[in-house]
C-alpha cells in the first residue's frame, strides 16, 4: 500500500490506542510531544522533548524573545558596573519553589555552577568570571575577569540546555549523573506530578497556583507565563496516524510533528488548525563520530557531505514550501549565515567519496548508524542516509529504535564493536544553533563537545572571538572565518533547512511559535 493511503486510511480510524483516564477533560491540556520522554534531567540530556519538560518545572533568569533577544524572566532587573566586569542581577520578588520554600541567589549560582559544568556557552561564561556569588538573598553577583558582552545571552539560551534555576541542594548534585523524579521541584507554572510518570509513556502536572507572571504578554520564551488549564499531560503515541485521529476525536489537544502526510487532512478538519511551528526552522544534518574511523578523517566527512542530495532528504520530512537547501554551517537565513557552493552532484561525486573512504583505509569494517524509529523529522532522514552509505559500497549496520534508547547510545563514547556509533542524523530548531554561542553543533572542543566530540582548536578560538566581540565589526569577522574553517572541518554535513507545522484543536488558542512547544498562554474557547 502507498504511504499516503496506508496513513489516510490510519488517521480515518477511531483512536485505538487506550490513554490513560483524566480528570475534568475540559480542564485538561493533552499534548503529544516529538518524542518520548524517558529521562527529566535538562542539564545532563538536553533533548527538546526534556527541555518541553523542563520549561514546565522550572524557570529561568532571563528569556529569549522570538528574535532571541534576551529578556528578564525570574530576574526583575540588572545592573552594569566597574565597565562591564561587575554585573548584579536581582531576582523578583516572591518567586518560591514548588516545596514552598522561597528562591534564594544561593539557588541561582548553584544552578549556573550546575548548568555551566556541561553546557559549552557555560563554560566560556564562566572561564570568564573570577567570582560567581550570593550578594544577598535575591542578588547573583559576577566579578568578571573581563567584560563578557554575551552574559545574558547566555542565561537566556532558549533551546539545547537552557539555564534553568533549581533549589541548591537539587543544583548541587553531581551534573554527570541525570535528577531523578524526586528533583522534579521548580519554580515554574507547572508542578510535576511523579507519581503518575510513566517512563517513555506519560508525564502529568498540575497548574502552580503560586506561580506569579510577569506582567509582559508571552512572546518565545519571555513574558507571563500565564496557565488557565488544571492539568497538563504528556503523552507519547508513537504511531502518527493514530496520533492525528485522536487529534480530530478531540482526545488529544495538540500534537507537536503532525506526520507531513496527514497535514494537508488535518487543515481540511473544521475541528482541527495547524501553524507553523517555528518560522525560523529547523536545520537537518548528519553528525559524524569523530572519535573513530572512517570519520576521524575529515577527507572522509567532507566527500560524505558532498553526495548528499538535500531536496531528497528534505522531501522526506517536509512538505513542497515548507523547506529549503540550505549549505551551510547555521541556520540559513539568519544574520551573517554564509552559504557555500553545493558540490557537483553525480557519479563523479559518489567516486569521489569512495576514494575518500579507500584512501583513509576503510576496507569494509562495519558502520555503525544509530536511528530513531518513532522520532518523524528524522527517522526518514536517517533511512535515507543508510541507503546512500549502502551506493557507497559501506559496510553498514542500522540500529534502529526508539528515541529514548538513540540517546543513550549517544552519549557511549567507546568504539561502534562496544556499544558506541559511526553516524547518525538529527536537526538543530534555528533558534538554538543560531550563532557561535548558543550552537551545540558548531563546537569542536573535544570531550567537552556534543557527542560525535569533534576537536578543531581554530574553530574554537573563532567561537570564543565573537562571544567576546566588543564591536560589531570584530563579530562580523570573527563569524565569517569560522563558518569558513568549520565549512572544512565538517562538524557535522547539512542535509538542508525545514519548518514543521504543529496541529491543535481548532477551540485551543495561544499556541506560541518557537524553538521549543511553549504549554502556557493556552486556552479552550
Amino acid at each position: 500500500m502507498h504511504r499516503r493511503t496506508l496513513l489516510a486510511t490510519a488517521i480515518a480510524t477511531p483512536f485505538a490506542r487506550p490513554v490513560a483516564a483524566q480528570p475534568a477533560r475540559a480542564r485538561t491540556l493533552r499534548f503529544v510531544p516529538q518524542a518520548a520522554l524517558a529521562s527529566l534531567d535538562p542539564v545532563f540530556s538536553p533533548s527538546t522533548i526534556i527541555t518541553t519538560h523542563a520549561y514546565c518545572v522550572f524557570d529561568t533568569l532571563y528569556g529569549a524573545d522570538r528574535a532571541l533577544h534576551p529578556r528578564p524572566q525570574m530576574a526583575e532587573g540588572h545592573s552594569i558596573e566597574d565597565n562591564g566586569r561587575t554585573v548584579r542581577i536581582r531576582l523578583r520578588d516572591g518567586l518560591r519553589w514548588h516545596d514552598g520554600e522561597p528562591v534564594r541567589a544561593a539557588d541561582c549560582v548553584a544552578s549556573i555552577r550546575r548548568w555551566g559544568s556541561r553546557d559549552g556557552f557555560g563554560q566560556v561564561l564562566l572561564r570568564a568570571t573570577a567570582e560567581l556569588a550570593a550578594a544577598d538573598d535575591r542578588t547573583i553577583l559576577f566579578r568578571l575577569h573581563r567584560p563578557f558582552p554575551a552574559l545574558f545571552d547566555a542565561l537566556a539560551k532558549p533551546g539545547s540546555s537552557p539555564c534553568f534555576m533549581m533549589p541548591e541542594r537539587i543544583a548541587s548534585l553531581p551534573a554527570d549523573r541525570p535528577l531523578g523524579v524526586e528533583h522534579m521541584i521548580g519554580s515554574g507554572p507547572w508542578r510535576f506530578v511523579g507519581s503518575e510518570y510513566v517512563q517513555g509513556s506519560l508525564s502529568a502536572y498540575v497548574r502552580n497556583e503560586d506561580y506569579v507572571p510577569r506582567d509582559e504578554p508571552a512572546e518565545g520564551a519571555t513574558g507571563g507565563k500565564r496557565v488557565h488549564f488544571d492539568r497538563l499531560e504528556l503523552v507519547w503515541i508513537p504511531d502518527g496516524g493514530t496520533a492525528a485521529a485522536a487529534l480530530r476525536t478531540g482526545e488529544i489537544d495538540w500534537i507537536e510533528y503532525p506526520l507531513p502526510d496527514l497535514v494537508p487532512v488535518l487543515e481540511r478538519d473544521r475541528n482541527t488548525r495547524t501553524q507553523i511551528y517555528d518560522p525560523n526552522g529547523f536545520l537537518g544534518f548528519l553528525r559524524f563520530n569523530h572519535l573513530h574511523p572512517p570519520f576521524d578523517d575529515v577527507r572522509v566527512r567532507r566527500a560524505i557531505r558532498d553526495v548528499i542530495v538535500q531536496p531528497d532528504f528534505m522531501a522526506s520530512v517536509a512538505l513542497e514550501g515548507d523547506w529549503q537547501e540550505c549549505h551551510a554551517m547555521f541556520p540559513c537565513g539568519l544574520p551573517g549565515v554564509i552559504e557555500f557552493p553545493p558540490a557537483r552532484r553525480g557519479p563523479k561525486a559518489m567516486d569521489r567519496a569512495r576514494a575518500a573512504l579507500r584512501e583513509a583505509g576503510y576496507n569494509g569494517e562495519p558502520i555503525v548508524h544509530i536511528n530513531p524509529s518513532d522520532f518523524n523529522a528524522v527517522t526518514q532522514q536517517g533511512r535515507l542516509t543508510v541507503d546512500l552509505m549502502r551506493r557507497l559500497g559501506v559496510n553498514i549496520q542500522v540500529v534502529e529504535s526508539d528515541w529514548a534508547s538513540i540517546l543513550a547510545r549517544r552519549s557511549n563514547r567507546n568504539p561502534p564493536s562496544q556499544g558506541g556509533w559511526n553516524l547518525h542524523n538529527t536537526n538543530g530548531p534555528a533558534a538554538t544553533i543560531a550563532n557561535p554561542a548558543v550552537s551545540f553543533a558548531i563546537r569542536m572542543n573535544g570531550q567537552a563537545a556534543w557527542p560525535g566530540w569533534p576537536t578543531d582548536a581554530a574553530v574554537e578560538e573563532q567561537v570564543e572571538a565573537w562571544i567576546m566581540a566588543t564591536d560589531a565589526e570584530a563579530q562580523a569577522a570573527a563569524m565569517q572565518r569560522l563558518q569558513e574553517l568549520a565549512w572544512d572541518a565538517v562538524p557535522f554535513a547539512p542535509t538542508g533547512l525545514f519548518r514543521l507545522r504543529t496541529a491543535f484543536r481548532s477551540d485551543l488558542t495561544g499556541v506560541l511559535q518557537g524553538p521549543n512547544p511553549f504549554v502556557w498562554n493556552l486556552r479552550r474557547a
